[in-house]
């Protein structure tokens, strides 16, 4: 005999929203986080928390310096005014919220990912589409009742051998194996990663606009590292359940590196373009640099500093301690 007692559903679990921050982008960058985006209509998510005005965020107090942002504004560009909906500072008020990757996000995402393999020719496209086809784990950032819809941040997780047979993924692979090859230790470690291990090892793609309050980072990773847990429980099937339970991280990023002819006490030795990038170096099991060709003036202070690529691999047990230090980190600001 059947039980007349019904099965609940599991709750819909909902991501935590961020509140109101002031944002702080020259119109070159907000033009920038416009460009290309479509003009459809907005799935518009519920925002618990009640808009409010914040203070402007702080400069970093941490033992490194950081640019925050790897969409990078052309330092030889002047800057233009403009009146709508800022103070004399710059200053912009901005009611953020987070996003499920959809297609109409495509040249949006598109744009804030067009260094991300640094200056390497490779098939954006289809890795942006990867990332827009993936709506179980990712996030992207837009401002609330935004006509124009630019993405201002991004954040996913891709499993290395779900998408293997892609092109961009490919292309990917062979480009860091390429720039690990003289690294000792290190290629042979990142080979294990990307061949033999590939089934439990993503890519961890954060990208955003200069400037993104860094008061949104710890809710965004938070909506991260949430919904990849989720998905291991949630998919539809096995295999997929099983493709987000990552033990790596591959982490791309960029930095600047004092020239060892200008080292000296008074100067940083590495600065971040992304402050929690320092916290993934520290906690990373290994890492490795290679130089850039910038195609961007560097402004006067960088002039003693080298730009370089960093690859780091972070296991994914080290992501709590990484999730509490961000949050800690944030909060001294």
């Amino acid at each position: 005999m059947k039980s007349n007692t019904e099965t609940l559903a599991r709750p819909k679990r909902r991501r935590q929203r961020p509140k109101s921050w002031p944002i702080t982008f020259s119109p070159f960058a907000r033009s920038l986080a416009r460009m290309h985006s479509l003009h459809a209509p907005k799935r518009r998510s519920q925002n618990p928390n009640p808009t409010r005005p914040v203070m402007k965020p702080q400069s970093s107090q941490s033992s490194h310096h950081h640019l925050d942002g790897v969409v990078g504004e052309d330092f030889s560009k002047p800057e233009h005014s403009e009146s709508s909906g800022e103070d004399s500072d710059g200053i912009v008020q901005a009611d953020f919220s987070f996003f499920d990757p959809k297609p109409d996000d495509f040249h949006g995402v598109k744009t804030l990912l067009q260094n991300y393999l640094y200056n390497e020719e490779w098939d954006l496209s289809d890795f942006v589409e990867l990332i827009l086809e993936q709506t179980t784990v990712g996030t992207v950032v837009k401002i609330e009742d935004d006509e124009d819809e630019g993405i201002f941040a991004l954040v996913t997780a891709l499993n290395f051998y779900r998408y293997r047979e892609h092109r961009c993924i490919v292309t990917l692979k062979d480009f860091l194996l390429h720039k690990a090859h003289q690294e000792k230790g290190v290629v042979d470690k990142l080979r294990l990663l990307l061949v033999e291990q590939e089934r439990d090892v993503a890519l961890l793609v954060s990208q955003r606009m200069v400037n993104l309050p860094p008061q949104l980072l710890p809710p965004l990773y938070d909506a991260l590292f949430d919904e990849v847990l989720w998905a291991t429980e949630d998919e539809p099937t096995e295999e997929l359940r099983n493709s987000f339970k990552f033990k790596h991280y591959i982490i791309l990023s960029k930095v600047y590196v004092l020239k060892k002819a200008a080292q000296n006490d008074s100067e940083e030795r590495i600065i971040y373009l992304n402050l929690e990038d320092e916290i993934l170096h520290k906690l990373s099991s290994w890492s490795f640099y290679f130089p850039l060709q910038s195609q961007q003036l560097a402004p006067h202070e960088l002039r003693n500093y080298r730009s370089m690529g960093l690859i780091m691999a972070v296991e994914a047990d080290k992501i709590p301690k990484f999730r509490q230090e961000l949050a800690s980190l944030i909060n001294e600001k």
